[in-house]
């Protein structure tokens, strides 16, 4: 038996109120009795008074724009679907505006599968540290940022590596090769190679990378100096300095087709690298740009998707109008990217603008 504020059926509180007469007929206190029982005494007065039983259950309404049980249906079933299963909510909603589809918003996808266990804890975010100087990227091949990974080989001790270039602002990476070993060499021909390839003009490229020698070192170096290239580098022993390439590489090794023996050849190596560079550049729905891929977004087809996004969600709010408390979610395309600006830089950058 609970307090005031649970509910009791009738034949309940008759045999209660029962109970209590026998125990204050035999000399017990009304309070004392009540007490022992679980309720107070007012209650004991109340049910006294009201014949059929406490009413006051208070008010329960529904939202008039909640979700029906097969609404809450289709949104784990589609969220369990063979093709979105490995997706997060943010990955979902997109996907399915671009086959013209609305079943309900990012955040009810994230409500109802975290209601029904199907939710990881994320690990928390690390501080933010002060930054070099910072570059703005508002087009394709005007900022560039690479770096070297190590991917295990079946020799202890011996490793591949991976040179992976980038371009900040869509995303894309414009280049990667796996060599044997550290060299100023194979970078400054694998960058001299890709500026050919994308026919950039050096004259307007910034190319970021951290301090290790391969990046500093002076084969390198005069390359992008006979270029023309801006060099920017990272702070030593600071990897947050190089975010976008680091964030790359994170990806890259926490993919499920990320090998879990180590690479048994070089070109074992090269063709998991090159599948993953595919599947990066024409299928991943990058977070940082509006969940369209790398190759959308640096061949300007990200304009025409999000524009289709936006139609589907407009529709989707006529129809249903109650839903929408705030704005349409925000589907134009991320005008500027920024490397390593504070707040400081932010404002000189614009000034400057």
């Amino acid at each position: 038996m609970g307090g005031r504020g649970e509910s009791h059926s009738r034949k309940e509180r008759e045999m209660t109120l029962k109970l209590i007469d026998e125990a204050i007929e035999g000399g017990a206190r009304a309070e004392k009795t009540a007490a022992l029982i679980g309720i107070s005494e007012r209650t004991v007065q109340r049910w006294r008074l009201q014949a059929d039983g406490d009413r006051r259950f208070g008010r329960h309404s529904e939202p008039a724009n909640k979700l029906s049980a097969g609404e809450r249906e289709k949104v784990l079933e589609i969220a369990n679907s063979k093709e979105f299963r490995d997706l997060s909510p943010k990955q979902i909603v997109p996907l399915l505006a671009d086959k013209g589809q609305y079943a309900a918003s990012e955040s009810t996808f994230y409500r109802i599968m975290r209601e029904e266990g199907q939710m990881n804890h994320r690990e928390s975010s690390r501080p933010a540290a002060s930054r070099p100087r910072g570059h703005v990227a508002t087009a394709p091949c005007q900022v560039w940022s690479w770096d070297i990974t190590y991917l295990k080989s079946v020799i202890r001790g011996q490793f591949f590596y991976l040179y992976l270039f980038m371009d900040v602002w869509s995303r894309k990476i414009v280049t990667a090769e796996v060599y044997l070993n550290e060299s100023a060499e194979y970078s400054a021909q694998l960058f001299a190679d890709t500026c050919c390839e994308y026919r950039v003009d050096p004259n307007s490229l910034v190319l970021h990378s951290d301090t290790g020698s391969p990046m500093k070192g002076s084969t390198m170096l005069a390359t992008l100096q006979n270029l023309g290239v801006v060099p920017s580098f990272s702070r030593p022993r600071v990897s947050d300095d190089n975010p976008y390439s680091e964030a790359l590489f994170r990806t890259l090794k926490y993919r499920p087709e990320y090998p879990s023996q180590p690479f048994s050849s070089l070109d074992e190596a090269r063709k998991w690298v090159n599948a993953f560079v595919n599947w990066y550049n024409s299928e991943h729905l990058h977070s940082s740009i509006r969940f369209v891929t790398p190759d959308d977004r640096h061949f300007g087809r990200d304009e025409a998707i999000l524009k289709k996004r936006q139609h589907v969600y407009e529709k989707a709010r006529c129809k249903n109008p109650n839903r929408w408390s705030r704005k349409l979610r925000n589907w134009e395309p991320v005008a500027e990217v920024r490397l390593n600006c504070n707040l400081q830089q932010e404002a000189q950058l614009r000034n400057v603008a």
